[in-house]
């Protein structure tokens, strides 16, 4: 048998299990309800549902990054300056929300939507904010120089392909 002298104590610590009726209320923001498996100083996991036609308040996740993995039904995610910027998912789609992001939630769908969650970083997980990302006013901009960017229409993000939200 190998020994491993250079492996952290937390190398000997067990995994868990959470049972799926063994979720708690957690975070809550208008318009969803979220349930909490997991919350360690670094980790929060659990379970969002959003139910159809439902529209979630505006809010943001400090200093977590969050993944959503959608179980069922539809998820729409507006963000950016203005919340212009729209991304929409299906069952087997993953989501990111980055750490600070002002965004809100949305179900398009006929039938309730659920998505797994999984953020990464410390504090408060969910922080609860009046509206969208401040828009920039163009006329405040000195900047002459040709925009080189990649375009997105307000239906896709800069990190997926124009048929990647149609699922």
């Amino acid at each position: 048998m190998t020994e491993h002298p250079d492996l952290p104590t937390a190398a000997a610590e067990p995994c868990s299990h959470v049972a799926g009726d063994a979720l708690s209320p957690a975070d809550p923001t208008p318009g969803m309800s979220r349930q909490v498996a997991l919350h360690t100083e670094s980790m929060w996991s659990g379970t969002v549902d959003t139910e159809a036609g439902a529209v979630s308040g505006w809010h943001h996740h400090g200093d977590h990054d969050t993944t959503l993995y959608v179980v069922s039904g539809r998820m729409r995610l507006e963000s950016g300056p203005g919340g212009e910027i729209v991304v929409e998912a299906g069952p087997g789609d993953f989501l990111r929300v980055p750490a600070g992001a002002v965004h809100r939630e949305s179900n398009p769908g006929d039938g309730t939507s659920r998505a797994v969650i999984v953020r990464c970083g410390s504090g408060t997980p969910t922080v609860n904010v009046d509206g969208p990302a401040p828009t920039t006013d163009p006329a405040a901009s000195t900047d002459t120089s040709p925009d080189t960017s990649p375009h997105t229409s307000p239906h896709t993000s800069p990190h997926t392909s124009p048929d990647a939200d149609r699922t």
